[in-house]
């Protein structure tokens, strides 16, 4: 049986073009960012594919998710839930447009108006921090983490690896993935296509995607941000 998929992480962390791999997926559907009761009305006899649903205000989310945990796992059969995460200062760097958008990443941190007065980089940086703290906190026992890094880095194997453990045989859906993995690059070269939702937040203030914040961040900038999600970086592996 084939499990249905639920994409989880930080905004501008990869979780848009991991979700958009269920696109090349048969027999897979793929919603991105649904409405939180829309997306417990869909079929899932079916196999889905969905990355983070939106905020309905008729439900209380989980604190660090934008839906309430337990109204998921007792509705959603098979469910595969996946933690996307990515190099926190390279995350920060891309965060910056749509936090200066009235902080337009979502789920806002409860005390984000706290934070408006603040440098961009500082209001980055928390939302980092929650989000990968608090959030991954929720689905911690029963979250499997991917990382950006490995997406970009491999994404043939990334592909393959997600395909065996949703239930797929990778040669089925062969041609299709191979479309998926060209897409996917470290810069922006003539294969590279944003995932869609993550167009209106894309920059070209960098040459590659791994290790951006070498190229923007200066020593001040980190002495600023670097306290304030060294811990929770950590715990992904990321030392910083």
């Amino acid at each position: 049986m084939y499990k249905n998929v639920l994409i989880l992480g930080c905004g501008r962390s990869g979780t848009s073009i991991f979700g958009e791999l269920f696109d090349h997926l048969i027999p897979y559907t793929y919603f991105s960012e649904i409405d939180f009761e829309l997306y417990l009305n869909k079929d899932f006899s079916q196999p889905t594919a969905t990355k983070v649903p939106r905020e309905n205000p008729k439900y209380q989310n989980t604190p660090g998710l934008s839906f309430p945990l337990e109204v998921v796992l007792s509705k959603i059969p098979n469910l595969q839930i996946y933690w996307q995460v990515r190099h926190p200062l390279d995350a920060i760097c891309s965060l910056k447009v749509g936090i200066s958008r009235k902080w337009g990443h979502h789920p806002q941190p409860p005390d984000y108006q706290d934070w408006m007065q603040e440098s961009l980089l500082k209001k980055c940086a928390h939302h980092w921090n929650y989000i990968n703290s608090i959030g991954y906190a929720s689905v911690k026992k029963i979250a499997v983490v991917t990382k950006f890094e490995n997406l970009i880095s491999d994404p043939s194997q990334f592909s393959k690896d997600i395909c065996e453990q949703v239930g797929i045989d990778p040669k089925v859906n062969e041609s299709t993935l191979s479309s998926w993995n060209q897409r996917v690059q470290n810069n922006n070269n003539e294969h590279f296509i944003e995932a869609l939702t993550s167009r209106p937040y894309s920059t070209q203030d960098h040459l590659s995607k791994i290790d951006r914040w070498k190229e923007s961040l200066t020593h001040t900038d980190l002495d600023e941000i670097v306290p304030m999600v060294r811990q929770t970086a950590a715990q992904f592996g990321y030392l910083l």
